[in-house]
């Protein structure tokens, strides 16, 4: 597991990461969301001993990346896909780090068939398109066999197929014990491979929850569709209901009651329903209300 505790990192006057606590536990898909120099990219580094904290700590299974004597069967890491030697076949590329490391060359293999560059083993590097650098380092993260996984954004540059792949690799893996910690800015996405979130903004921490605990937060509503719309209107209306138009259709959204509810009122009016659906805010929209205020650059949607 990674374990922070009051974890700072000040950058002269810029203070990037304001005294994170939290904890990542093994068994599941953690998501570190946050917007554009929220500090998810710092707090990586200094997990991974690349910058040192100004206070605080964070420990790899109890204890600082620096310290672990053969770091890649413990931990893995992609950070950056195209840190890497692009002269290098990517077969010899993995075979230095296993080498660093006590590994095998027959792992080198294996891993380059787990991420579908078996194939490729022998061509360079920095041939590689964006998504197979992906790839390759996802196979540099899998390496040591590692029981925690840290991935920034990894699903760059990969197409749909790849994005399928990454997302169940990520849960099966997590399904098998280890510990995944995945940063990234696609919500869609995240919502669909994390189990909990972590969210931050200008460097401290918004919310530590699930999935299911942070959608909550947002806004609930029914949908509801009936021949005899306005007659099924005014009943809600009387029921203390708040009806508005949908943004689609004939379709009206009420807020203060429950589908089934609605279902008994209708019912008890003698009105026929055609659609009833529950709606929620989407992980998007809830993340972004609770980061505007964190954001650093809003754009402008007018030219």
């Amino acid at each position: 597991m990674i374990e922070l505790n009051g974890l700072s990192k000040r950058y002269g006057d810029t203070l990037a990461v304001d005294d994170l606590t939290f904890d990542v536990m093994p068994g599941c898909v953690t998501g570190f969301l946050g917007p554009n120099g929220a500090g998810k990219t710092t707090t990586m580094r200094i997990i991974l001993g690349l910058d040192a904290p100004t206070k605080g700590t964070a420990l790899v299974n109890g204890k600082p990346y620096g310290q672990i004597k053969f770091p890649l069967h413990e931990v893995g890491a992609l950070l950056d896909a195209k840190a890497l030697h692009g002269g290098r076949k990517a077969f010899d590329h993995l075979l230095c780090l296993a080498q660093s490391n006590n590994i095998g060359r027959a792992r080198v293999a294996t891993v380059l068939e787990l991420v579908g560059l078996g194939d490729v083993a022998n061509k360079r590097a920095g041939t590689f398109s964006l998504g197979m650098g992906q790839r390759l380092g996802i196979a540099a993260a899998m390496l040591g066999d590692p029981g925690i996984l840290m991935f920034d954004e990894p699903v760059n540059g990969l197409d749909p197929e790849g994005i399928v792949w990454i997302r169940t690799l990520l849960r099966g893996l997590a399904a098998e014990g280890r510990t995944v910690f995945i940063s990234s800015h696609l919500m869609t996405e995240m919502a669909m491979t994390a189990d909990r979130l972590i969210v931050v903004g200008r460097g401290h921490l918004i919310a530590d929850a699930t999935v299911e605990e942070f959608t909550s937060r947002g806004e609930q509503w029914v949908r509801v569709r009936s021949p005899h719309q306005r007659e099924l209107i005014a009943a809600l209306q009387r029921a203390g209901g708040i009806v508005t138009s949908a943004s689609i259709g004939d379709d009206s959204d009420v807020r203060g009651l429950k589908a089934g509810q609605i279902g008994d009122i209708a019912l008890a009016a003698g009105i026929a329903i055609h659609g009833l659906t529950e709606h929620r805010a989407s992980l998007e929209e809830v993340f972004f209300g609770l980061t505007d205020d964190s954001v650093e650059y809003h754009g402008s949607v007018n030219a």
